[in-house]
């Protein structure tokens, strides 16, 4: 086998990966009134995993524990309701949200909801026919 036909099996891939947005912390995490309502529900509830979908291997007491909303803000939920607020260990947390923004991104949203990213310089071109201008 000739070195030049080994090469071109070696080529990269020309299509354009899909990237989803950076997930950043909403500031109203850090609010004052977030932080009074998560310490009065672990008053309450107690510093425990209440989410049903818990894996019974790990522990649900003694671990960081964070609150959750049952209803993402973004779909309407209560920003600061007790009753929408859910006690996560960071297992299910990680779960939950990813399952949620994994739901969001693919149930509306298509190519807007992703950086489209070219693998090499000449996919420039296709880039601006999804983001005009960016190129």
């Amino acid at each position: 086998m000739r070195l030049s036909s080994r090469l071109q099996k070696l080529r990269p891939s020309t299509r354009a990966r899909r990237r989803p947005p950076k997930k950043m912390a909403d500031d109203f995490y850090h609010s004052s009134e977030w932080r009074a309502l998560i310490n009065q529900i672990i008053r309450r509830r107690g510093r425990i995993c209440q989410d049903p979908s818990h894996d019974p291997a790990n522990p649900r007491m003694g671990i960081r524990i964070f609150g959750d909303h049952i209803l993402e803000i973004r779909s309407g939920g209560a920003k600061l309701d007790p009753n929408n607020v859910m006690l996560r260990c960071g297992a299910c947390h990680s779960r939950k949200t990813a399952s949620a923004r994994r739901d969001r991104l693919q149930g509306g949203g298509g190519l807007k909801n992703f950086e489209e990213v070219p693998r090499q310089p000449h996919m420039a071109s296709r880039t601006t026919k999804f983001f005009p201008g960016r190129c």
